[in-house]
């Protein structure tokens, strides 16, 4: 229904739009930014596969894994048990197959130290120099799943002492069956990293005293090993999460010999792992700037050392040690969807969020596999937003970011993301073309829930998607609400950069 009042922004006559948060005006003032749709920059193109996303090792094989926050705790014991993750659950292939095209990492600090059995008969327990078992079977099933999901493979290989002859030296013996084994089994490893973060060597399984000359050293071997082996496979490195000197001496020693850059980014540490990130932070400018920081640091790296190489971003997520108990509500898609907009803007090309479904982190509920509100999220993306970037054309301001994409799967068409990260100020702006509205909100941004377009957004019986659907909104101005997310698409912007 809607209800006409004086807007007391600019004293103008506009129409409210109660279902979506939003209020639209018959004119603009000369306040009021323009997204001048017809003469937007183009300023990149990022992969179809651009939003993806991470199953840890640890999940595939099953061990001790970032143990998920109670009810209405903050805090919670750093591990638990878990079970390897049903890769053949009908809702989890269901829901993965609509982000497709993706990549699927299966990679994590667990994956440094996997023994695989390369036999039918796995081992009862791990040989000496490992600390866990991946079996053919759990592999045939992560290769399966990935068919499935459309999402081809991105890993790393283990490192640890078991892999080590007596010199110290990394062998190339397990990365070579894990390989040859996928190939006959139909898969297809897209991408790869030797190891998961070398800046934490003694976290992830190196032997003591591991420093750059060593990884160095490794490194050459192992790319020697893939250019003769798997020449297909693109090398990513360094596979860093850090911005210190020991992430610099990792990359220049390497640096030659990837194909692509690729890092790690966390904004903070979660309350497992003593951070002090709070719910009231997570719609701050300052938190949402963070992964620009962490990007700039490995571009200007990038620059130098390996110049003309694309970024990927392989792992990052709300916070790391499993995310805070918040990382699962609505408060985390401000980060979510600014992250993506503001990184493909940068130019990078791969995206992968940690992870898919497990801890507080994942798009889905590690228990039932139901969707959380980042993961409604990654499908109004995957379905809206295209690979070719463009500058919205609107200055930065605080508590407002604008990103613009041709649109996907639409000629001529264009979409919008406009994020009111503002929790008390509404925001206006001048549209001179029909749109469609797509308006993802909460009563509480720190719930569990999130609607569009003023729908709770579920799955119905039998795991039917509901309908994404926008709301018609003529030319003009447009306010946005406070802490709400927006996807505006225009089916014929002008624009010759999307035809």
């Amino acid at each position: 229904m809607r209800n006409r009042r004086a807007d007391p922004l600019r004293r103008l006559t506009c129409i409210a739009i109660p279902a979506i948060a939003a209020v639209v005006c018959a004119k603009a003032t000369a306040a009021d930014p323009t997204l001048d749709v017809a003469t937007m920059l183009h300023v990149g193109t990022i992969d179809p596969r651009f939003q993806s996303y991470n199953i840890e090792m640890v999940e595939v094989t099953g061990g001790r894994f970032w143990k998920p926050y109670g009810a209405g705790r903050t805090k919670a014991e750093l591990f638990s048990a878990r079970s390897p993750i049903d890769l053949h659950d009908g809702r989890l292939r269901k829901l993965a197959a609509a982000l497709a095209p993706a990549y699927l990492r299966v990679s994590g600090t667990w994956a440094n130290s996997r023994f695989f059995a390369d036999a039918e008969t796995p081992p009862a327990a791990p040989p000496a120099g490992f600390k866990g078992v991946l079996t053919r079977q759990q592999w045939r099933d992560v290769i399966d799943f990935s068919h499935a999901a459309d999402a081809p493979l991105v890993t790393s290989f283990a490192i640890s002492a078991g892999t080590r002859g007596a010199d110290g030296r990394w062998s190339a013996g397990q990365a070579r069956q894990l390989l040859a084994f996928t190939r006959s089994a139909g898969g297809q490893i897209a991408a790869a990293e030797f190891m998961n973060e070398p800046d934490l060597p003694a976290i992830g399984g190196a032997p003591e005293h591991y420093d750059a000359a060593a990884y160095g050293r490794d490194f050459a071997t192992f790319r020697t090993f893939m250019k003769d082996t798997a020449p297909d496979v693109t090398i990513l490195g360094p596979g860093t999460i850090g911005t210190g000197a020991d992430t610099k001496a990792l990359f220049a020693v390497s640096a030659a010999g990837i194909d692509a850059v690729s890092y790690h980014h966390y904004g903070a540490l979660s309350a497992r792992c003593a951070g002090d990130r709070t719910a009231k932070q997570a719609l701050s400018d300052q938190w949402l700037a963070r992964t620009g920081k962490t990007f700039a640091f490995y571009r200007t790296l990038g620059d130098r050392l390996a110049p003309g190489k694309p970024i990927w971003l392989t792992e990052t997520a709300e916070t790391a040690c499993g995310g805070n108990h918040w990382a699962a509500t609505f408060a985390d898609t401000f980060r979510y969807l600014d992250q993506l907009g503001r990184l493909a803007k940068a130019g990078v090309q791969v995206v992968m969020h940690n992870t898919l479904a497990a801890s507080d982190y994942g798009l889905l509920d590690e228990q039932t596999h139901l969707p959380r509100p980042n993961y409604w999220a990654a499908l109004l993306w995957r379905r809206l937003m295209g690979t070719t970037v463009l500058d919205a054309g609107v200055p930065e301001q605080p508590g407002l970011h604008i990103y613009a994409h041709c649109a996907r799967d639409v000629p001529d068409g264009m979409t919008l993301l406009v994020i009111n990260n503002d929790r008390r100020m509404r925001r206006r702006l001048m549209l001179p073309a029909v749109s469609q509205r797509y308006t993802l909100a909460s009563a509480r941004p720190v719930d569990g829930n999130v609607q569009l377009n003023g729908s709770t957004l579920a799955l119905g019986p039998s795991d039917q998607m509901p309908a994404l659907n926008g709301v018609r909104l003529p030319a003009g101005a447009i306010i946005f609400a406070p802490a709400t997310i927006t996807f505006l698409t225009v089916a014929n912007p002008g624009n010759p950069n999307c035809r």
